[in-house]
């Protein structure tokens, strides 16, 4: 399969992301602006910048999605819980949240389940889409694979490979082996190390229906220049 879109529908493909601890109000400034001028599907941030990226993204079709439980996943549920609503609240379109990573390495599915449910049917609720990250670089592949079987039960919008704050980022292989499991179901968000254009065409082309990176702009600029040429 080859990516043949058009270079509108692959930017509408793009989650710009901006989660660094020392981003400032000017960082969110131009993070937004991209979002409307390259026209991305959603900003991904931090929640406590929602209010502020909700404003500066009025009255654009760019969703702005919160991260939750980030970077490591070890909150409670409940606390989870609270960061999602409260991301909602202040108006959030999306929710990324990282799931207890330690609970599925101790083989508590259940508690995996359990977590998961409770964010997937407060978005539900809200009518919020639902992205759960599996932090794929700690996990075997039977882990991996247990996880989906999950989501193909409780159906988030999507499964997400990486944070990118891990030991490693998304791989062509996991996006595959996760999209082999859930399916037609749930689709695959795949982020972290997707720095160039062919690495994003990759990660398309093994079943990502959406991309997570910081370095939007220039991978659809390489886009635009590509399609150009061939036009």
């Amino acid at each position: 399969m080859s990516v043949n879109l058009t270079v509108e529908q692959f930017a509408n493909k793009i989650d710009h992301t901006l989660l660094k601890a020392d981003a400032q109000k000017t960082d969110f400034e131009k993070l937004c602006q991209e979002a409307r001028e390259y026209g991305f599907k959603m900003v991904a941030i931090n929640s406590a910048p929602v209010t502020l990226c909700k404003k500066l993204l009025q009255e654009s079709p760019v969703h702005v999605g919160a991260a939750i439980g980030f970077p490591l996943g070890q909150t409670t549920i409940e606390a989870k819980a609270f960061e999602t609503k409260e991301a909602i609240e202040n108006g959030a379109d999306e929710i990324d949240y990282v799931i207890n990573i330690s609970k599925l390495k101790d083989g508590d599915l259940n508690y995996i389940e359990k977590e998961m449910k409770r964010i997937v049917d407060i978005c539900k609720d809200k009518e919020i889409l639902s992205k759960v990250i599996l932090e794929t670089c700690y996990l075997t592949d039977d882990e991996k694979k247990k996880v989906c079987e999950i989501a193909k039960d409780v159906q988030p919008d999507f499964v997400k490979t990486t944070t990118g704050f891990g030991s490693a980022g998304a791989t062509v292989a996991d996006v595959q082996l996760m999209k082999q499991t859930v399916g037609d179901k749930v689709k695959v968000k795949a982020a972290g190390g997707i720095r160039d254009l062919k690495t994003a065409k990759d990660m398309i082309e093994a079943g990502a229906d959406r991309l997570g990176m910081s370095s939007s702009v220039k991978v659809i600029e390489e886009y635009q220049a590509e399609k150009g040429r061939v036009e």
